[in-house]
């Protein structure tokens, strides 16, 4: 499977990253070794996850995911053949988050005993901290970089005047800079990422690894009515989609799934592909659906397809 080199790193990533979000929430540990085992066999190679996931779950500490991909990795072994991306930042527990350098020290031990590694291959900024200096973070990740740790860093939830500021700081000070920015990207939500981010991450050689790839399972083509999301997990976001730019969208993927023989999250993933960025994540929380996802791979839209989703999905970029 080809691979594309994300930012100026050493790193050569496949082109679906697995979002770990999932793993000890809606799917268990075995369905979770299942589809990590699966992942792997496919040619994939980059799994995304962080400290907090799922906090959010009743009864749930953070650092679920973690310990599965940790438990996976030291039954199944193969670490060298698997990217590690894990982020950090958001409050996992009172006064533990930021990106202060005490708290990323402790951070990065805690997730690095979970994952059962002895490095990161990515480890993100899970989102900006104003409260703390850039250059206090970035020379903490230089730190972890020079100790071995940590392979490369990366930014998530960033806006583009911040990211440019901290590459301008680690360009200055000859300190790592962030390879990738993970923002919310998809055929729905284009707006934020297009506006001024995109143009940055192309004109500054950053990879980027967009989550809500298929927008909380909207552009799946599932859900299309209130009923559809009752006893969902992720209802209430996908609830917001269900209007007439939504709809616009859904029939676009479904007018190109009739022609092309594709489901509409393949092609969902195919554009993002076609729009620049490094490689898509992606959930997935059975093997079917991983199958699905990874059809989508191989897939590649011509010019018309594009201009047929891009002119779809196009309201929310006018109005910004």
């Amino acid at each position: 499977m080809i691979k594309r080199r994300l930012g100026n790193s050493s790193l050569e990533v496949a082109p679906l990253v697995f979002g770990g979000n999932i793993f000890g929430w809606t799917a268990d540990e075995p369905m979770s070794f299942k589809l990590l085992d699966a992942f792997v066999a496919a040619g994939l190679n980059m799994i995304d996850t962080a400290d907090v996931y799922s906090k959010w779950v009743p009864g749930h500490l953070g650092g679920e995911s973690e310990t599965i991909i940790g438990n996976w990795l030291s039954k199944r072994g193969g670490r060298d053949k698997v990217l590690i991306a894990t982020k950090l930042g958001m409050e996992i527990a009172p006064g533990e988050q930021g990106l202060s350098k005490a708290y990323i020290l402790r951070a990065v031990e805690r997730s690095l005993k979970r994952l059962q590694t002895d490095y990161i291959d990515l480890y993100q900024s899970h989102r900006d901290d104003a409260a703390t200096p850039l250059h206090e973070t970035l020379e903490t990740f230089a730190e972890l970089i020079r100790s071995g740790k940590v392979r490369a860093i990366g930014a998530s939830n960033y806006k583009a005047d911040r990211l440019a500021e901290a590459l301008r700081i680690s360009a200055a000070h000859g300190l790592p800079r962030y390879e990738s920015l993970q923002p919310c990207y998809n055929l729905y939500d284009r707006a934020d990422y297009e506006a001024e981010l995109g143009g940055l991450c192309q004109r500054e050689n950053v990879g980027v690894i967009p989550y809500f790839a298929l927008a909380s399972g909207f552009l799946t083509g599932k859900y299309r009515s209130e009923k559809d999301l009752e006893g969902k997990a992720r209802g209430q976001r996908v609830k917001t989609m269900l209007n007439e730019r939504g709809f616009r969208i859904l029939k676009a993927l479904d007018t190109l799934s009739a022609e092309l023989g594709a489901t509409p999250a393949q092609i969902s993933l195919a554009w993002l592909m076609a729009r620049g960025v490094t490689a898509p994540i992606a959930s997935a929380t059975t093997l079917d659906q991983f199958d699905d996802l990874l059809g989508g791979t191989a897939l590649e839209l011509g010019s018309d397809a594009v201009k047929l989703l891009n002119d779809a999905s196009a309201a929310a970029i006018a109005a910004n």
